[in-house]
């Protein structure tokens, strides 16, 4: 299933969707109609938001398959509960970013190609510690971009870059998670975009702790949770067969593929809970796919920065794309971020 977290206008609480004939179907009203017109009371329990949705994954996603399997053979036009539509066109809705308040967020470094090449251009070798257990830092996970939002650029920066990278979302919570079994404990998959400011991170990093500044002014995620049971037909060894692109103003600059990770899914879960408990809605990024940012471009061959204007659009097959346009640092300016 694909899911979304969706509202009116930036200032309403985001609700559950999912998307049936390429709408957003409120899940509540949805699950009211049916006991209403249909005297079916089944999925009644189902929560109105992703965070609820996640907190009990297990009891509800199943419910959820079923309500989606039901709405896929009711014609949608002019459904509504109370006056209020049940499916709404994508065009017309805020979409969140599908898990907008997550506990934690925490971005790994899991494919080679990427790590070896960006390293290279610093003119440094990889370190043999890579090699030997995936490693990640915690990001600001109160950041968080839908898509289509605007993100602004910071103004102490002028290197601004993307990172294509897809990202997972913890549906079932556990401590000290063998990797062998972690991908029961994931909910769905999204695209992420993580946003860098390089000139900044560079000066950080030589302290030796970061990256800090020049990453947690945002993160883009969405525009969908695809759920994982949407992906077996494409999983090949430890990782996912899905093409990964990103276009800036329209060209292709990168394009990878999801089966290159180095570390899976599984092993940075493992990581992650050693010791700690990962909670329901907890975000997990892979870290830049390779040629997926223009450091490891170069922006020589990339156009530059990305510069106030742009529109970055990444794509994952299966997922969806995830757009994104740069615009002027204000403080004083209301861009409808949460």
């Amino acid at each position: 299933m694909k899911l979304l977290s969706y509202a009116l206008d930036h200032n309403m609480e985001p609700r559950l969707a999912f998307l049936c004939q390429g709408q957003a179907v409120d899940v509540m009203r949805a699950a009211f109609w049916l006991k209403d017109h249909h005297k079916k009371t089944d999925f009644i329990e189902l929560p109105s938001n992703m965070r609820n949705l996640l907190d009990d994954w297990t009891f509800n996603f199943p419910l959820l398959k079923e309500l989606g399997q039901v709405f896929s053979t009711i014609n949608l036009y002019g459904l509504t509960l109370n006056s209020r539509p049940i499916a709404h066109a994508l065009e017309d809705v805020v979409i969140f970013p599908p898990i907008h308040d997550p506990r934690s967020f925490r971005d790994f470094y899991a494919f080679e190609q990427h790590v070896k090449t960006a390293r290279h251009h610093r003119g440094l070798e990889m370190v043999p510690e890579w090699y030997q257990f995936p490693v990640f830092y915690f990001s600001n996970h109160n950041a968080l971009l839908g898509h289509q939002w605007p993100l602004r650029k910071p103004k102490n920066t002028t290197a601004l870059d993307y990172e294509l990278e897809l990202g997972c979302v913890i549906g079932k919570g556990g401590r000290d998670i063998p990797a062998e079994h972690a991908e029961q404990h994931i909910a769905g998959f999204t695209i992420l975009n993580d946003w860098s400011a390089r000139d900044i991170q560079r000066e950080e990093m030589k302290v030796g702790l970061g990256p800090a500044k020049g990453k947690d002014f945002g993160t883009s995620l969405g525009p969908f949770l695809v759920t994982i049971d949407e992906f077996e037909s494409v999983k090949v060894g430890k990782s996912y067969n899905l093409t990964m692109l990103a276009r800036r103003n329209g060209v292709e600059l990168s394009r990878g593929n999801a089966q290159d990770l180095y570390y899976s899914f599984g092993e940075m879960i493992a990581r992650a809970s050693e010791g700690v408990e990962l909670f329901p809605g907890d975000v997990i990024g892979s870290g830049t796919v390779g040629t997926g940012c223009i450091l490891e471009l170069q922006p020589e061959n990339a156009g530059g920065w990305l510069e106030v204007g742009d529109t970055i659009e990444l794509e994952i097959q299966g997922i969806g794309t995830l757009t994104n346009s740069i615009v002027a640092y204000d403080s004083t300016e209301n861009l409808n971020h949460r």
